[in-house]
């Protein structure tokens, strides 16, 4: 069984080796995929920006959705002084900068708090069959996903399917969904 820092090494890697066209193919399945979640109904939904540094999924596709059907798009601004994210309403005049760690974040806008959010896309490096996942490690999406309503559903998107297991504790909240390119899997 590997370590979460092994795995956080292993997948930023295998992210490397995705050509560009890999990334933007991928990204595209990974969107068309989430057309299959019992997601839709609701109205706030979280998306992360897309870390361009870290060849994340290019979230722009699942925004071009969220749009398409009218939703309430929210996005964060990290504070790495505690590791916490605030959370503002994207709207059309929303002015975004890329951080110094390379995220694109609202500069301002209207806050809306975690309690609001019905469906939170989850960035991630790997995550298991059970729905446990590796993110960067700072634990800034386990703080936020422990302040959204017990009801908020969590899909964590990934470029490679789930593992057999990911190590966890009692601090790392589960996903309720993950997405791959050749899958949905619910948990």
């Amino acid at each position: 069984m590997s370590s979460k820092q092994q795995l956080r090494t292993e997948f930023k890697e295998a992210r490397k080796q995705l050509s560009d066209e890999q990334l933007e193919s991928k990204s595209i399945q990974i969107a068309n995929r989430c057309l299959e979640l019992d997601i839709w109904d609701a109205q706030y939904y979280h998306l992360f920006l897309t870390i361009e540094k870290q060849r994340e999924i290019d979230t722009s596709f699942i925004m071009h959705i969220l749009h398409g059907r009218d939703k309430s798009i929210v996005i964060s601004r990290s504070n790495f002084a505690d590791n916490s994210l605030e959370h503002f309403l994207l709207e059309e005049h929303t002015q975004l900068k890329v951080s110094p760690f390379g995220i694109p974040e609202p500069v301002d806008g209207l806050p809306v708090p975690p309690e609001k959010l019905d469906v939170v896309f989850v960035p991630l490096l790997a995550f298991d069959k059970m729905g446990n996942r590796v993110g960067y490690g700072k634990g800034f999406y386990d703080r936020f996903l422990a302040q959204c309503k017990p009801e908020c559903l969590f899909v964590g998107l990934s470029f490679f399917d789930p593992l057999e297991h990911i190590p966890h504790q009692p601090t790392d909240i589960p996903l309720h969904y993950g997405v791959s390119p050749d899958g949905v899997y619910t948990f």
